[in-house]
């Protein structure tokens, strides 16, 4: 019963690092951009949603909405501010060195604002915990949401991309900037509505994040941003289910390196992993060779 509660954790752990390499995988498969900022939005999230639950003391479900919004609006502040600029930069090194600049910036905004000591965050979930098989198995509620959470954000974005105008434009730049313009679809809309999807849905992971694990820091979306980013890798960056099955498999493999094995090790074995999957698929699980156009 304890490895099938270990499995359950982990992808509940996976389900969050899932919805937070959507946001990774969206930008590059569009944008051919590495958001490494991202991690720090699911940090803005977590804060915009203790903020407003303390001082309105309003339901949790009211902050996540706000806590959306806000990390919408700041993905596609982040997006024409610092990103547009670059994107015809001949190296890419200046692109990754302005997404650390960014996440420095968020980091110490938070920490002038709330200070450098851990908030406890009061869990969004109302809901028990569902206890089975004579009360063994203990399932948390939070655990239940963000499980759900992931599948329903994974077929609405599936089925965005696939059945809407808008979803048909972002398939159409990720093939090809130039030519997606020369048929009259609007470029930078496009990349900014990326960009404010991926935001979005890191301020709904980092809420699920916070509330499974209740402490929040200006630092709290380091980590999991890199690994989720990992996973995202793993799976194929640039691919939605690879996204999805990279963060699931990922979480599975911390939660049963860290029962089993070793709580410290537990994160180099999650490098280990995607060291030997890249070795053996560069392109990882789902991810498909790119042709480069010379």
């Amino acid at each position: 019963m304890s490895l099938l509660s270990y499995l359950i954790n982990g992808i509940s752990l996976g389900s969050v690092y899932a919805i937070i390499a959507l946001g990774y995988t969206m930008v590059y498969g569009i944008a051919r951009m590495l958001n490494f900022a991202h991690g720090d939005v699911i940090m803005v999230g977590g804060y915009v949603a203790l903020t407003v639950v303390l001082s309105y003391s309003t339901n949790p479900l009211v902050a996540v909405l706000v806590a959306i919004v806000v990390c919408t609006v700041l993905g596609i502040v982040i997006e024409r501010v610092a990103y547009r600029p670059l994107r015809g930069a001949a190296s890419p090194l200046a692109v990754l060195i302005t997404a650390i600049g960014v996440s420095y910036l968020l980091q110490n905004v938070v920490l002038l604002i709330f200070g450098p000591n851990p908030k406890s965050f009061q869990s969004v979930v109302p809901f028990p915990d569902l206890k089975l098989a004579g009360g063994t198995l203990n399932i948390s509620a939070e655990t239940i949401v963000t499980i759900a959470s992931c599948i329903v954000i994974m077929i609405a974005l599936t089925t965005f991309i696939n059945k809407t105008k808008a979803g048909q434009a972002m398939l159409a730049v990720s093939e090809d900037k130039g030519a997606a313009q020369l048929m009259g679809i609007n470029v930078n809309g496009t990349i900014a509505l990326t960009f404010a999807i991926g935001s979005g849905l890191a301020a709904i992971a980092g809420v699920l994040l916070c509330s499974s694990y209740p402490s929040l820091s200006p630092y709290t979306g380091s980590m999991p941003g890199i690994k989720a980013f990992v996973a995202a890798v793993f799976g194929g960056i640039g691919s939605i289910p690879g996204a999805m099955i990279g963060g699931i498999v990922l979480g599975v493999i911390e939660i049963l390196s860290k029962a089993y094995i070793s709580s410290q090790l537990a994160d180099a074995i999650v490098f280990a992993v995607l060291i030997v999957v890249l070795l053996v698929k560069p392109t990882g699980l789902l991810g498909k060779k790119i042709q480069e156009k010379v």
